[in-house]
């Protein structure tokens, strides 16, 4: 894929995370923003090395469920169903052998892991919630922001997945719309470890699909336009370490294939706005016991 002119707009960290008008016309033109030197390296480093040691302690003997944003056979698995209010982990499809065994380090073989650290592990509740990400959401509008998802995304050295170009919205639904992604570069992302793209502008168009959660409890799409979102004037999200994306749900955005020997960890966390309506058919589900929170 060939970068396109113009570059993205990049913006330093605000002070607490309020935006400027200049960020806020970026976001609203774009329906994305980079904002640099968001998060400190050591906090990136210390985030990191904390996601190993969960890694080395799970036992993942009897997990082998597959993410991939190519297939949906993941959808079919209680194991993914069922992980809204968990703490799961999610392999690469090349971490297999012919045999179906692994073949290389957990570490190294696994796709992500969520969907509710924020939650549940004391440290990423704390990467989760400052003051600087409060302001950052203030500054969007929302007026009652609610932490839905999280995700930890290992993006291996030569396994690392393609993610097909979709929007949030898509599977993290309100009415009216209102979900924000909002994506930490945990090491340098990079036009050789599949950093992200984004489609400048298209967070206008209508959505084109959900997925959600079936009257019978199976996962699956509905469809309303079956035309593959076209790519083209695709511009990279390049981002290094520390770097901030705000991501609208309505954006469509993807990635390429990590075939490189570097990692691309990176760190995603969604809002939605608790003023809104969350459809009980949404895929990811929380149990009564573990509601949703704010910053």
């Amino acid at each position: 894929m060939t970068a396109p002119d113009p570059q993205p707009r990049r913006f330093a960290a605000p002070a607490g995370g309020r935006l400027t008008p200049a960020m806020r016309d970026a976001y609203a033109d774009d329906g994305f923003l980079i904002l640099e030197d968001f998060v400190s390296p050591a906090a990136c480093a210390a985030l990191m090395a904390h996601t190993l040691r969960l890694v080395e302690a799970a036992d993942l003997s009897q997990v082998a469920t597959i993410f991939s944003t190519t297939t949906v056979e993941h959808a079919a698995d209680a194991y993914f169903a069922t992980s809204g209010d968990k703490i799961r982990f999610f392999f690469e499809a090349g971490a297999f052998d012919a045999e179906g065994r692994l073949d290389r380090p957990k570490e190294a073989a696994l796709n992500k892991i969520g969907h509710a650290m924020h939650d549940l592990d004391p440290a990423f509740s704390a990467f989760s919630r400052t003051t600087d990400l409060t302001g950052v959401v203030d500054s969007l509008g929302m007026t009652r922001p609610l932490l839905l998802q999280s995700m930890y995304i290992f993006k291996p050295p030569g396994i690392g997945g393609e993610v097909v170009c979709h929007t949030d919205s898509t599977y993290l639904y309100t009415e009216p719309m209102s979900c924000v992604g909002l994506w930490f570069a945990l090491e340098d992302s990079t036009l050789e470890n599949g950093c992200m793209w984004a489609l400048p502008g298209r967070h206008r168009e209508p959505l084109r699909s959900r997925f959600l959660r079936r009257a019978d409890g199976s996962l699956g799409y509905e469809v309303y336009d079956p035309a593959p979102i076209p790519a083209d004037g695709a511009v990279p999200l390049e981002a290094r370490r520390g770097t901030l994306v705000l991501l609208h749900g309505q954006l469509p955005h993807l990635s390429g294939a990590n075939r490189s020997p570097k990692s691309r960890h990176a760190y995603t966390l969604h809002v939605i706005d608790g003023t809104c309506r969350y459809l009980p058919d949404n895929w990811l589900q929380r149990a009564p016991d573990l509601p949703l929170q704010g910053f």
